[in-house]
This record gives C-alpha cells, sequence and structure tokens, in this order.
C-alpha cells in the first residue's frame, strides 16, 4: 500500500517533464482528483458517525468510556477501509489507462495498415497504367513500322 501511495504523490508533474505522456498526464490527474475525493468522503461519514458515537454514548461516566473504545475501534477502521478504497481506486484507474492504450495502439496499428495497403494499391494501379501504356505504345511503333516497310515493299 505504501509504494501505490508514493507513486501516486511523487509522480513528476506534467509541466516537469518535457517528453510526458499525454496518457500519463491524465492518468496523474485521474488518479489524484479520485483519491482526494474518496478520502474526503470516508473521512467526513467517519467523523460524523464518530461524533453521533460520542454524544449518545456520553450520558454515562462509565459509556464515556465505552465511547473511547467505539472511537478507536472507528478510526482503525476508517484507516483500514480508506486503505483499501485508495488502492481499489488506484487499479481500477490503472486498468482505465490499460485499456485506453490498448484502444489507441489498436486504432493507431489498423490506421497504418490502411494506410499501407492504399499506398501499395495505388502503386501497383500505376505500375499497372505504365505497363499498359507502355505495350500500347510499342504496339503502335510496330504497327507503324510494319506500314512503312509493306509500303516500302510495295513501291
Amino acid at each position: 500500500m505504501k509504494n501505490v501511495l508514493v507513486q501516486i504523490y511523487y509522480r513528476p508533474l506534467a509541466y516537469e517533464d518535457k517528453k510526458a505522456n499525454p496518457l500519463e498526464q491524465m492518468e496523474n490527474v485521474v488518479v489524484v482528483v479520485v483519491v482526494v475525493v474518496v478520502v474526503v468522503v470516508v473521512v467526513v461519514v467517519v467523523v460524523v458517525v464518530e461524533v453521533v458515537v460520542v454524544v449518545v454514548v456520553q450520558v454515562v461516566v462509565v459509556e464515556v468510556v465505552i465511547a473511547v473504545i467505539v472511537v478507536v475501534v472507528v478510526v482503525v477502521v476508517e484507516v483500514v477501509v480508506v486503505a483499501l478504497v485508495v488502492a481499489v481506486v488506484v487499479v481500477v484507474v490503472e486498468v482505465v489507462v490499460v485499456v485506453v492504450v490498448v484502444v489507441v495502439v489498436v486504432v493507431v496499428v489498423v490506421v497504418v495498415v490502411v494506410v499501407v495497403v492504399v499506398v501499395v494499391v495505388v502503386v501497383v494501379v500505376v505500375v499497372v497504367v505504365v505497363v499498359v501504356v507502355v505495350v500500347v505504345v510499342v504496339e503502335v511503333v510496330v504497327i507503324i513500322v510494319v506500314v512503312v516497310v509493306v509500303a516500302a515493299d510495295e513501291k
């Protein structure tokens, strides 16, 4: 868990990394925003629960001791829940980023393949047209030579 938090809070900022990948920048922003929102919501809920528990339990002095125990248990549960929620959020964000990267790579590969196929088809068509033009020109020259030779033989 500590390594995950270190990765979240110590990633280079986009303005510090001149060669930053836009997907990494997006990942940093999304991770920080999601983690902050989740932590704030969990802390607010736990504080409200703590206040309600403390107010209800402090009716009698003996119950104050029980309230302290309950608050300690709630805080421990809060820390565990926050750690689990942060870990789940980080994993989900990483999976989403990986899926986006895979989709982008697949789209780029498909575009490159289509461009290569189009270029190959254009080159083949140009070669065929050039060959046809050369063949037609040679046939016309041969016909002219044959006509000239036949005409010369008849004279």
